[in-house]
């Protein structure tokens, strides 16, 4: 097959497409000199041990019982810091010093190639602060390198929410957020370097490549805790982002939903929360789901 090119008008066929030219414009040049070429990169084999399928009530700011390069995927929804139970009162850089501690040991104990996918909301209106935008800076200051952003589309609309300020007037209207982000940062390299058994089908692999994802939220109530996740977005980060027998981490594990996600996909994973309550209740969740006794 021949390949396509970058065209100077319009748009073309991407199939089997060379994109250096784009890619070689000086837009790029700081970014790609973040990246270590696929040949330079170390794969050794992962260290695997017993801290492998467990919950780790503790810091994920030190995160000493995983040796480096051994986590195939990190994915995560960190507290927002707006009063949830779980909560600290924060100021906005004493918050992003601790999302970037996290990300520093992310760093360190992810493989090369492999991906930190965060899921993130923006706050507020009066102001409103665009804490993706903050978790860029962070993240890419740490050398991580940006791989794109999922929308979450949690609702087709927000039926019940009345929070729309002044009513058919432009006084003072108010957005109403139907979604969440979903950042996706790589190590090293935006390709991984390790072989492994991807066990993505054709119809999940189409729908996870699209950068808008219609997935319900979670119940709250249901699962006990007040911020959860759905299982099945876990699992479609999972599946589009990882091997097979890969390690997932989730450095603010909350209720378990990416550890319980990893499970019921044929992966290990590891956990961490400060949170004696939330280690537990995930612990239960994931032992429910396995027929193994709670514990770790």
């Amino acid at each position: 097959m021949n390949k396509t090119r970058t065209s100077a008008f319009g748009t073309s066929k991407r199939e089997a497409h060379d994109a250096s030219a784009f890619y070689g414009r000086n837009l790029y040049c700081g970014f790609c000199a973040k990246e270590i070429a696929q040949k330079e990169l170390k794969t050794a084999i992962p260290v695997v041990g017993a801290w492998t399928n467990t919950i780790q009530c503790h810091s994920s700011t030190d995160m000493q019982v995983i040796p480096a390069n051994s986590i195939g995927l990190a994915f995560t929804s960190p507290p927002y810091n707006v009063g949830k139970e779980y909560d600290d009162d924060f100021d906005l850089h004493s918050y992003l010093d601790l999302i970037g501690a996290t990300a520093r040991e992310v760093y360190r104990v992810l493989r090369p190639g492999a991906r930190y996918v965060i899921n993130i909301a923006n706050l507020g209106r009066k102001p409103y602060i665009p804490l993706h935008s903050f978790f860029y800076d962070i993240h890419t200051g740490l050398d991580f390198l940006p791989m794109g952003e999922i929308i979450w589309q949690k609702a087709a609309g927000a039926g019940g929410n009345c929070a729309w300020g002044s009513w058919q007037s432009a006084k003072s209207p108010r957005l109403r957020d139907v979604h969440e982000y979903l950042l996706v940062f790589a190590k090293q390299s935006y390709s991984r370097p390790d072989k492994g058994v991807s066990d993505i089908s054709r119809d999940e692999f189409m729908a996870g490549t699209l950068s808008i994802w219609n997935i319900p939220p979670a119940s709250a109530r249901r699962i006990g805790h007040p911020a959860p996740f759905p299982v099945d977005l876990a699992a479609r980060v999972i599946k589009l982002y990882s091997y097979r027998r890969d390690v997932i981490l989730d450095p603010y594990a909350g209720s378990g939903t990416t550890c319980l996600a990893a499970v019921q996909n044929n992966r290990r994973y590891v956990g961490f929360d400060i949170s004696q309550q939330y280690c537990e209740l995930a612990r239960t969740r994931i032992a429910a789901a396995t027929d193994k006794p709670a514990g770790g």
